[in-house]
């Protein structure tokens, strides 16, 4: 796991001191965290003598240690494409498809641990809120899964919105909001500086934000009311959003079962309208 997806995991069973050392980890992700001990102790109210029991509950035998494993997890964060594609050479032994398969695996398994149930069950409240609108959004590559999303929900519940047009017309959109409302968010690395911002104006109009993001978090997540991280590094060019396909397809199962007598009724509602517009009828 990233760093911050491990600080994360661990936060609910740190002593009060530590915690207070995760926390400031989090809110000041990465720059805090390459800066000295001494600098990490002051921001938190702690000790170095604190500091250093956090990085060791994490698994690192020094504070250099972990800076250099959050290094990384920098590096990783922003690399292109490109890089990517110069990083990642083809194995002649293992044949393409099934490389990339058992890769997209490893990512599925590996975001089912990252993601606690708790969080996944308290998203699945939110959507299953019919009192409340629900508006989805995504990035340049992870929209299409943010509109696969509104289309299901829509049907199984009132009030789903797909924030359209370019992001030029986003802010008129948010007119509609009003407190209360959920909004699922998908961003990944190379986090859009525009979504980041349209996050910061939902919360400012107390909407409750469902981040679905990679491990290494958007920034959205420091407003976010639900974080779920899924595993998108596949060992290729591309990031893999199959992880986060499944995910979506798992809350909008849950949903669909959380809300079952009005989402069925809605369901029967639709096909009515399909077989009365059948040709011939």
């Amino acid at each position: 796991m990233a760093i911050r997806e491990q600080v994360q995991a661990a936060l609910g069973g740190l002593p009060s001191a530590e915690k207070k050392v995760a926390h400031a980890f989090l809110a000041n992700y990465p720059s805090i965290g390459l800066s000295t001990i001494a600098e990490l102790a002051a921001l938190a109210g702690t000790s170095a003598p604190t500091v250093l029991r956090f990085a060791a509950r994490l698994g690192f035998d020094s504070y250099p240690a972990f800076q250099r494993a959050l290094r990384s997890d920098v590096q990783a964060q922003l690399m292109s494409p490109l890089e990517r594609a110069r990083s990642s050479a083809p194995s002649a032994d293992n044949p393409a498809l099934k490389a990339s398969f058992a890769s997209l695996k490893a990512n599925l398994d590996a975001t089912l641990k990252a993601v606690p149930e708790s969080e996944f069950e308290a998203a699945c409240d939110l959507l299953s809120d019919s009192k409340s609108a629900c508006y989805v959004l995504g990035g340049r590559f992870t929209d299409a899964i943010a509109a696969y999303m509104a289309a299901h929900l829509r049907i199984i519940r009132p009030g789903v919105r797909h924030f359209a047009g370019q992001s030029s017309t986003w802010r008129d959109q948010l007119l509609d909001i009003r407190p209360g409302d959920v909004a699922v968010l998908f961003d990944i690395r190379r986090y859009q500086s525009d979504l980041v911002r349209l996050g910061e104006l939902m919360v400012e109009r107390k909407a409750r934000i469902v981040l679905i993001t990679d491990p290494w978090l958007s920034p959205i997540a420091r407003s976010a009311r639900v974080v779920l991280p899924c595993v998108i590094d596949a060992d290729r060019t591309w990031d893999s959003s199959v992880t986060m396909m499944a995910l979506a397809e798992a809350l909008i199962d849950r949903v669909s079962r959380a809300n079952s007598p009005s989402a069925r009724a809605r369901m029967q509602a639709l096909e009515d309208i399909h077989w009365n517009n059948l040709p011939g009828r």
